[in-house]
C-alpha cells in the first residue's frame, strides 16, 4: 500500500514535518510503502476563479492531484492556526477539488497535529475534517495531536514519550489495517453525492478496485 504523508508546514524547524517524517517511518515499519512530501512540494497561487479559467490548475496542483491518486491513503500532519487550518493547507485543498475525478472522494485519510501549546493543533483538525468530509474523503476517527511539540522529540526523532510514541505507533497501525481491508476486500457500495441536497445519479462506489 502507498501512502502520501503530507506535511502542511515546510518551514525549517518544523514540528509538523518533523511528526509527519516520524509517521513515514512508522508506515514504512507497518509494512506500506510511505510516499513523504511538503506543501513547498507544489507550490500554488492563491486560488482565484479568473486564473483557472485562464489557465487551468497550477503545476504544483496538479501534481499534488497526481500523488493522492496515487497513493491509497492520506495522511496530513497540519499545524494550526488561530485555532483553524492554515492558509496554505485550505488553498491547497481549494486548489486540489477542482480536479476531476476529485481525488480526495473516497480517500482514506489521517489527520495528526503538532504544536508548542498544550491542546498539541487539535482545534485546527477538526476544522480541516470539514472540507475533506465534503469532499468525500473518508476521516479516520481518531487523530494525534502532539503536545508541548517542541520538547517532544529525541535526536533519533522518535517520540521521548513511551506512551505517546505507543499511542502514535498504534494509531498508524490501525489506520492502516483499515486501509488494506478498505483497498482489498469489497465491503460497501455507496453512492456519493457533494451535499444533501444533490440528487444527482452519481456513480456507485466499490470499496475493493482494481
Amino acid at each position: 500500500m502507498r501512502v502520501l504523508v503530507l506535511s502542511g508546514s515546510s518551514r525549517t524547524g518544523s514540528v509538523n514535518a518533523r511528526l509527519a517524517a516520524l509517521v513515514a517511518r512508522l508506515v514504512a515499519g507497518a509494512g506500506a510503502a510511505p510516499d513523504p512530501a511538503t506543501l513547498a512540494d507544489f507550490p500554488m497561487p492563491s486560488y482565484d476563479g479568473d486564473v483557472e479559467a485562464d489557465e487551468g490548475l497550477p503545476k504544483g496542483a496538479l501534481a499534488l492531484c497526481e500523488r493522492i491518486e496515487a497513493a491509497q491513503a492520506l495522511v496530513i500532519a497540519s499545524p494550526e492556526y488561530n485555532a483553524s487550518v492554515p492558509g496554505a493547507v485550505k488553498n491547497a485543498i481549494d486548489w486540489v477539488s477542482r480536479y476531476r475525478p476529485q481525488p480526495f472522494k473516497d480517500k482514506q485519510t489521517l489527520l495528526l497535529s503538532a504544536s508548542p501549546s498544550m491542546v498539541g493543533g487539535n482545534r485546527g483538525l477538526w476544522a480541516l475534517r470539514v472540507p475533506l468530509e465534503h469532499l468525500g474523503a473518508r476521516v479516520y476517527p481518531d487523530m494525534f495531536s502532539l503536545a508541548n511539540a517542541h520538547h517532544a522529540f529525541g535526536e533519533d526523532g522518535a517520540l521521548t514519550d513511551p506512551g505517546l510514541g505507543e499511542r502514535l505507533t498504534a494509531t498508524i497501525g490501525s489506520f492502516l489495517d483499515l486501509v488494506e481491508a478498505d483497498t482489498r476486500y469489497l465491503s460497501l457500495q455507496r453512492r456519493w453525492y457533494e451535499f444533501l441536497g444533490d440528487c444527482t445519479d452519481a456513480p456507485v462506489t466499490s470499496r475493493a478496485q482494481d
